[in-house]
């Protein structure tokens, strides 16, 4: 399968060092099967930190990465299992993995999703009404996180 990675700069070698913390699965690399979602990141990062919007392109066997016995972990809506998960990677300030898993696919928690992330943080809202909002949420986009050096190693540059 094809998935894009967003950002403003070419990314001729991925670098885990460089990852972010505090992200919805944890320090890691994310792409995207969906082409439009990855051009959006990549205008936003533009518009935040200069340059141009790139998007690059990988060629991901999934089947290969699950024979070699890569632990990935797939999320296919959302639910509580994932509300818990991306809470916990979110509250996560440093660069250590609170799970063990090489790859982890599902839903993006987008703008919308965040705001009702922060409520839920904040006790606005409890975890059953954060997920009865969610349940009605149209246009799930998903994400694939590489946690793992051994992980980005099933991802060829296009």
């Amino acid at each position: 399968m094809i998935l894009y990675h967003g950002s403003n700069v070419d990314i001729e070698s991925i670098d885990l060092s460089r990852s972010s913390v505090g992200k919805d699965f944890g320090c890691g690399f994310y792409l995207t099967a969906n082409k439009q979602q990855a051009e959006r990141m990549g205008n936003r990062r533009a518009r935040l930190y200069g340059g141009e919007m790139v998007v690059s392109s990988y060629e991901f066997d999934e089947k290969a990465a699950r024979e070699a016995g890569m632990r990935i972990k797939d999320f296919e809506a959302y639910s509580k299992e994932w509300a818990d998960f991306v809470l916990a990677n979110r509250r996560n300030d440093t660069r250590t993995q609170i799970h063990d898993f090489d790859i982890v696919h599902g839903p993006i928690a987008n703008d919308d999703v965040g705001y009702q992330i922060r409520r839920l943080l904040a006790g606005i809202i409890t975890i059953e009404t954060f997920l009865e909002e969610l349940k009605y949420k149209e246009g799930i986009t998903y994400q694939y996180f590489f946690a793992t050096e051994r992980s980005v190693q099933f991802l060829k540059k296009l």
